[in-house]
C-alpha cells in the first residue's frame, strides 16, 4: 500500500503537536501566565463543544415533547369510547403499528447518546489541562499573596485588588477550596480564615452546593487547633443546631440502601473480568473473578475467593479466642479494646463531629504458621494485589451479631497520629483486604459516607482498596464503616497491608494525589 505524502506530512505534524503538548501538559502552568493564557482558549472550545452537544440534547428533547403532546391528545380522545375508536379498521391498524414499530423508534430518540462529540474533544483535551499539583500550587501563591501585602480573605473573595481590571469575585465552593488546601497541609491559621469567609458568604444568602456545615466542621477544627478551644466549643454548639451528627446520618441512610452516589455514567465504567495480575504463575490456570465496586475510591471485589472449607477452618480457628475488638486510638494510634458504648466526638484527624468509631464486635487475630489455610490465604491475598505480606497484621476475623456494627473511622494513620503503628514497625497501612466469610440476611453493608458508596456482604467473596495513594499521603475518601447486622450473623476477615516491603510493589508517585 503507497501512503501519500500528505497523509505522511500530516502524521508529522500531528506527533509533533503531541509530543509538544505531552512535555507542554507536565510543566507547572501556575508559575507562568504565559502558559495559563493557552488554557483559557482550551477552555473557550470545551464551551462551544459543549454549547453543541446542548443544542443536539434540546434538540432531541424537543422531538420527544412533540410525539408526548400528539400522543397524550390522540389517547385521551381514544380512552373516551375505547370500543368505538377501535372499531374504525384505520385506528386499529394505526395502534398496532404505534406499538409494534413507532415506540421502538422512540426508545431509540431517546437512548441516542449526543455526547460523542464533547466527550471525544473533552477526553483529547484533558491530558493537557492542569494536575492537582498546578491546584495546589495556584492556591499556595495566593496564601502568600495574601500574607506578604496584608489582604482580608473577604477583600480577595470580592476581589477588590488595587490595579485589577478583570475583577473576579470567589465563590462559597472557591473559598472552601482554598481552606481544604490549608487545611491537607495542616495550615490551620488559613484554613481558620477561608472557612469563616466561605461560613461568612453562606450566612450573607449566596446558594452554594457547599452546606454550612460542613464549612464549620472545617472551621471548628482549625480554630480548635490553635488553642482557641472556647470558640470552637460554640461552634460546634452551633453546628448540632443547624444538622446534629450530619456524617452518622448518611451513614444510616446507606445502610438503609439509600443516599448511593453512583450515577448510571459512572456506572457504566465499572467492570466484571477474569485477572491474572500480569500472568502471575498462580493465576494463569485459574484467575479470579475481579468486578469493580466502585470507581473512586477505587474498590474492587474478587467473587468465590475464599472456600467454604477455608471459611469453616477460619471460624473454628477463631472461635476459642473471640474477643472484643481492637480500634486504633484516635489520639494516640495505638491498638486498644473498643468499648461498647457510642457516644459524640469531635474527631481530631477530620476535624468533624461524628460519632466515636467504636466497635460492636468480637475478633480474633490469626497466624500464618497456625495453619497451613491461613498461610495459603496470605499468598493468595499477595499473589492478587501484588504486595508483600510478610509486614502485613496478621489475618483478623471478626463476628458480628445483631445489632454489631463498626462505626466510620479510616484504617490508615493520618498526619496527627505520628505514633500510629509505631510499635508494629511496618509503617502506615497502605491498603485493606476484606473477606465476607458469610451471607448477611439484612444489614451489615460496608459503607462510604464520604463517597455514597456501599458494599453489601456476599460470602466467599472480597474486597480490596487502598488506603494511601502511591505518594503516601492519605485517601480520606476511604473512611468507612459496617453497618448494624438487623438480621443475621456476620462473620469477616480482613488483612491490613502496610507500607514497609512495597516500595519496588507500588513504587512512589512523584504527585501527592496519584
Amino acid at each position: 500500500m503507497t501512503i501519500s505524502v500528505s497523509f505522511r506530512m500530516g502524521l508529522c505534524w500531528f506527533l509533533l503537536s503531541f509530543l509538544f503538548h505531552s512535555l507542554y501538559a507536565h510543566n507547572d502552568f501556575f508559575t507562568s501566565i504565559g502558559q495559563m493564557t493557552d488554557l483559557l482558549y482550551t477552555e473557550k472550545d470545551l464551551v462551544t463543544s459543549l454549547k453543541e452537544y446542548i443544542r443536539q440534547e434540546e434538540n432531541r428533547l424537543e422531538q420527544v415533547k412533540e410525539w408526548a403532546d400528539k400522543l397524550d391528545s390522540l389517547t385521551n380522545t381514544a380512552t373516551q369510547d375505547p370500543e368505538g375508536f377501535l372499531g374504525h379498521p384505520v385506528n386499529a391498524f394505526k395502534l398496532m403499528k404505534r406499538l409494534n414499530s413507532e415506540w421502538g423508534d422512540l426508545e431509540s430518540l431517546v437512548l441516542k447518546d449526543t455526547t460523542n462529540g464533547f466527550i471525544s474533544n473533552l477526553t483529547m483535551q484533558r491530558q493537557f489541562f492542569p494536575t492537582e499539583e498546578d491546584q495546589t500550587g495556584a492556591a499556595k501563591a495566593l496564601l502568600r499573596l495574601q500574607d506578604t501585602y496584608q489582604l482580608s480573605a473577604n477583600t480577595i473573595s470580592n476581589g477588590d485588588l488595587p490595579g485589577v481590571v478583570h475583577k473576579s469575585r470567589m465563590t462559597v465552593a472557591d473559598c472552601f477550596e482554598l481552606g481544604k488546601i490549608a487545611y491537607s497541609e495542616a495550615d490551620y491559621y488559613h484554613t481558620e480564615l477561608w472557612m469563616a469567609q466561605a461560613l461568612t458568604q453562606l450566612d450573607e444568602g449566596e446558594e452554594s452546593t457547599i452546606e454550612k456545615v460542613t464549612v464549620m466542621d472545617y472551621l471548628n477544627y482549625a480554630i480548635y487547633q490553635q488553642g482557641e478551644l472556647e470558640r470552637a466549643l460554640e461552634l460546634t454548639k452551633r453546628m448540632l443546631k443547624l444538622d446534629p451528627l450530619p456524617e452518622r446520618k448518611k451513614y444510616e441512610k446507606l445502610c438503609r440502601g439509600e443516599g448511593v452516589k453512583l450515577t448510571p455514567r459512572r456506572q457504566s465504567r465499572l467492570f466484571c473480568r477474569y485477572f491474572d495480575n500480569n500472568r502471575n504463575p498462580r493465576l494463569l490456570l485459574a484467575p479470579v473473578k475481579q468486578e469493580d465496586e466502585w470507581d473512586r475510591p477505587r474498590i474492587v471485589r474478587y467473587h468465590d475467593i475464599i472456600s467454604d472449607s477455608e471459611i469453616t477452618t477460619v471460624k473454628e480457628l477463631a472461635k476459642p479466642r473471640l474477643r472484643r475488638a481492637t480500634i486504633s486510638n484516635p489520639v494516640t494510634g495505638v491498638l486498644e479494646t473498643a468499648p461498647y458504648r457510642i457516644t459524640t466526638v469531635h474527631d481530631p484527624n477530620t476535624g468533624k463531629l461524628t460519632t466515636a468509631h467504636y466497635r460492636v464486635s468480637k475478633s480474633a487475630w490469626l497466624s500464618a504458621y497456625e495453619h497451613s489455610t491461613i498461610e495459603k490465604i496470605n499468598q493468595r491475598i499477595e499473589d492478587v494485589t501484588d504486595l508483600e505480606m510478610d509486614t502485613a497484621e496478621e489475618l483478623q476475623v471478626a463476628n458480628y451479631g445483631v445489632g454489631g456494627q463498626y462505626e466510620p473511622h479510616f484504617d490508615f494513620g493520618r498526619k496527627d497520629e505520628p505514633d500510629a503503628f509505631k510499635e508494629l514497625g511496618t509503617g502506615n497501612r497502605i491498603a485493606t483486604w476484606l473477606f465476607y466469610m458469610s451471607d448477611v440476611s439484612a444489614g451489615g453493608a460496608t459503607v462510604f459516607p464520604d463517597v455514597g458508596a456501599a458494599v453489601w456482604p456476599k460470602k466467599g467473596t472480597a474486597v480490596f482498596w487502598y488506603n494511601l495513594f502511591a505518594s503516601g499521603e492519605g485517601d480520606y475518601s476511604t473512611r468507612h464503616a459496617a453497618c448494624p447486622v438487623l438480621v443475621g450473623n456476620k462473620w469477616v476477615s480482613n488483612k491490613w497491608i502496610h507500607e514497609r516491603g512495597q516500595e519496588f510493589r507500588r513504587p512512589c508517585a512523584m504527585s501527592e494525589m496519584e
